[in-house]
């Protein structure tokens, strides 16, 4: 018996099309991150080479690297120019390592570390729980206790950390009124890089960079980079016990986020503790819209609100959960300013009793 073919209808092949290609995107962030790990970026910096001289450098079989460098030509990261030779297209220039703006160790974190967390979405979705969790973590461990333990992961994680900060770092020093701001207290703050960038806007400002153990050999170093190390007190520490006092301002870029609503108040409650009543509390976070679109912002942070929640089990929130949450802990909101597309600055003053 013949079966009839019957064709997509025009309205619905893009829509099929899309979906197809978004089904099977987990190709796109592997080749990626293996551009990434096998730094060719790096060694494509100084002109195009031949897959030959790539494939003796990076240890890789030349004919499956060609692969590999095909697929990130159709990605538009690479470029073939003559065939076995390839170049950088422009957005290959941010997995080089000496980028300004790179990612590279932001692409290797995503394709190595956390790529297991996503095989674990529908169990988080259907008890709430992160994956680690749900693999039986200890309850009481630090969210990022997993990285405390391989120096290798929390080096990448934490030059990941400061790769996306290093895109808001320099809005953010030029959007918030810095002139009262004589000592700021950076919380939960990784290598230093929002601090880093602040510090060196302000000549006449000093920091505290307050965050565990992982992260204060790569801050120590950042800082003197940036020559600001004499301007900053490094502090070791879980913002769940308690916060270095004595800043006029207290920044937390993108740490709510990573916790449900009890442990904010914590570390929000923690912050009050520390702070004097002159004092501001800034934070950095995504705000999640009251309805998600399907814009480029929309997804970003759509994919950063599961992301967290098999991760970490925490969430993006709306403004009025954040209000909520806030006034909870004894703030009150001052001002919402939007950092580029993707994150906002929330200023808060202690609440008035």
């Amino acid at each position: 018996m013949v079966h009839a073919r019957h064709a997509v209808p025009a309205e619905l092949a893009e829509p099929l099309s899309h979906l197809r290609e978004q089904i099977g995107a987990s190709w796109m962030s592997q080749a990626i991150s293996v551009a990434a790990e096998l730094q060719l970026a790096d060694l494509l910096a100084d002109g195009p080479r031949s897959v030959s001289q790539l494939a003796a450098a990076t240890d890789c079989d030349a004919a499956s690297l060609q692969r590999l460098l095909h697929a990130l030509t159709s990605l538009a990261i690479f470029r073939e120019e003559g065939e076995g030779c390839f170049a950088l297209a422009p957005a290959g220039q941010h997995l080089r390592s000496d980028a300004p703006r790179s990612l590279r160790n932001w692409a290797i974190w995503c394709g190595q570390y956390h790529w297991p967390v996503w095989a674990n979405l529908l169990g988080s979705v259907r008890s709430g729980k992160s994956a680690r969790k749900l693999a039986g973590a200890d309850a009481g461990a630090s969210g990022y206790a997993h990285i405390e333990g391989n120096p290798r992961a929390a080096v990448v994680f934490n030059q990941a950390m400061v790769e996306i900060t290093t895109l808001i770092a320099e809005e953010l020093t030029t959007i918030q009124d810095w002139h009262a701001v004589h000592h700021v207290v950076d919380v939960g703050g990784g290598y230093g890089g929002v601090l880093a960038a602040l510090l060196s806007a302000h000549p006449a400002m000093r920091g505290t960079l307050f965050d565990l153990p992982h992260a204060m050999g790569g801050a120590a170093e950042r800082l003197a980079e940036t020559g600001v190390i004499a301007r900053c007190t490094l502090v070791t520490g879980s913002f769940f016990e308690a916060i270095p006092q004595g800043g006029d301002a207290y920044l937390l870029k993108s740490i709510l986020h990573n916790w449900d609503d009890n442990q904010c108040r914590e570390i929000l409650t923690n912050c009050r503790r520390a702070m004097r009543s002159d004092a501001r509390l800034l934070l950095v976070e995504r705000v999640m819209p009251a309805r998600l679109g399907t814009s480029a912002h929309d997804r970003a942070i759509a994919r950063s609100d599961l992301n967290m929640l098999v991760g970490l089990s925490g969430r993006e929130r709306s403004a009025a959960e954040l209000d909520r949450l806030l006034g909870s802990s004894g703030f009150a909101i001052r001002n919402v300013q939007t950092v580029m597309s993707e994150f906002s600055l929330i200023e808060a003053v202690p609440a008035v009793t």
